[in-house]
């Protein structure tokens, strides 16, 4: 099973690291950035699925962070979380307003810091624990698991991640450095055609299942996912 991945943006190095240590307990894999310059690197290297911003940062507020990151088309699927102690209710709507999925008021719990992110990921479609259903395909995330008809799918690692990306960002057409980003990692250099190379051995293992159409051409655009038709 893959963990979901949890950015902490805190300055507050105690802070930080008790966030870290029950984050890791309850099974989550974490990164640690003590502004908004070192989480901006962090989330384009990385791509988490979640980041928890506190309000006050050395070098920008977490509000603005929060606004930068929602306008950036790159990070629209990442799910946000403010962490501050202002709990006036203008700051929880105005935190809210910026793009925050929720908001958590110092000081706050363990349990209720990980039910809050629970209930988030669950809401966008992060969650690990998740199964995806599209046409005949089924993707069980907690599982790592491809099957159609009941029958499960033998795919490679890459070709795994090709399909849980395209599965869960359904009928959005990606070219091909935005897949190379999203599925190889922003640090990853290698050539654009290998995407190619990947999407044709994931058509062929889909093709026992009659499922290898639904990875569409798109032609001078790139390529999507759609089980429409079928």
């Amino acid at each position: 099973m893959s963990a979901n991945k949890i950015l902490v943006v805190e300055d507050e190095v105690p802070i930080r690291e008790m966030i870290v240590f029950h984050l890791s307990r309850a099974g989550y894999e974490t990164l640690e950035a003590g502004d908004c310059s070192v989480a901006r690197q962090l989330l384009a290297d990385e791509r988490p699925d979640l980041a928890l911003v506190d309000w006050m940062l050395p070098d920008m507020s977490g509000l603005e962070l929060t606004r930068l990151l929602k306008r950036d088309k790159e990070n629209d699927d990442l799910a946000i979380i403010m962490l501050t102690a202002r709990a006036d209710e203008y700051d929880k709507v105005a935190g809210l307003d910026s793009g925050a999925d929720d908001y958590i008021t110092k000081p706050f719990s363990p349990r209720e810091l990980i039910s809050r992110i629970q209930a988030v990921l669950r809401r966008s479609g992060a969650e690990n624990d998740e199964i995806v259903s599209l046409g005949v395909l089924s993707l069980d995330i907690a599982g790592h698991r491809v099957s159609a008809h009941g029958v499960e799918i033998r795919l490679g690692p890459t070709e795994y991640r090709l399909l849980k990306f395209l599965m869960t960002h359904p009928d959005r057409v990606y070219n091909r450095s935005q897949l190379l980003d999203r599925v190889w990692g922003a640090n990853v250099y290698v050539e654009e055609r290998t995407v190619d190379v990947h999407v044709r051995r994931l058509r062929k293992a889909l093709a026992a299942e009659a499922a290898d159409d639904y990875i569409q051409t798109v032609r001078g655009a790139g390529y999507r996912f759609s089980s429409s038709g079928k």
